[in-house]
């Protein structure tokens, strides 16, 4: 390597391989209970929980450690009501025919349709924004490299916070999501609206469609050579 700043690893915690399986098979549990909802209940969930699981985001790795990722946290029920308005109307479009008739049936088994209503009721909306110029520091001006990857990235980690803490989430990703440039106030030459996550707790007859639980194995999905 390059001669660069550094520190000693110390925080590097080593487990028993007996150990690393429990905790591996714990996770694993942990994540099989994380589903997608389209029901919440619209009980208030505290800022600080919000705060924490965004810090956890905040700590996924990314090009350079550009860090090139903005999350607008929404509990105002003002901005909620204009983006499920927005978003519904990009959504009756695209359940009209923009879609095309395969990617619909592909949606089918899920139950969507162009009504949004989490959008409103969820407690928290908070949009995912990726960043093209910035850096280390705020106001650095640099260019951002994988930008899509490292995004995503925070993203897992949010969701996966989320969960941790005990919410449930939902994925939103309407196109075009121009709308939440403008609705959010930011820099629409500099940013671009990555995805939207609802989080708060599933409403009391929330489910789960069945297709959902339908996930590839192991050997799907995975190949050791």
């Amino acid at each position: 390597m390059q001669d660069h700043k550094s520190q000693p690893l110390t925080d590097f915690i080593e487990y028993p391989p007996e150990a690393m399986l429990s905790r591996a098979k714990e996770f694993l549990q942990t994540s099989q209970r994380r589903h997608s909802i389209r029901s919440f209940s619209n009980r208030q969930v505290p800022k600080e929980i919000i705060e924490t699981c965004i810090k956890a985001a905040g700590t996924a790795p990314s090009g350079a450690n550009h860090q090139p990722w903005h999350f607008v946290a929404i509990n105002s029920s003002d901005v909620k009501k204009q983006i499920r308005e927005a978003a519904e109307k990009l959504e009756r479009s695209f359940y009209e025919g923009r879609a095309g008739e395969e990617w619909l049936d592909a949606l089918k088994p899920l139950g969507t349709d162009a009504n949004k209503p989490y959008l409103e009721h969820a407690p928290w909306l908070i949009a995912v924004f990726s960043q093209k110029k910035g850096g280390v520091n705020t106001n650095d001006k640099n260019t951002n490299y994988y930008v899509h990857e490292s995004v995503g990235l925070a993203t897992g980690f949010l969701i996966q916070a989320l969960h941790r803490a005990g919410l449930a989430t939902l994925t939103h990703t309407p196109k075009p999501m121009s709308f939440l440039t403008d609705i959010c106030g930011r820099d629409k030459d500099n940013e671009r609206p990555y995805m939207l996550l609802i989080a708060g707790y599933p409403d009391e007859h929330a489910t789960v469609p069945l297709h959902a639980l339908d996930k590839k194995s192991l050997d799907e999905i995975a190949t050791f050579i």
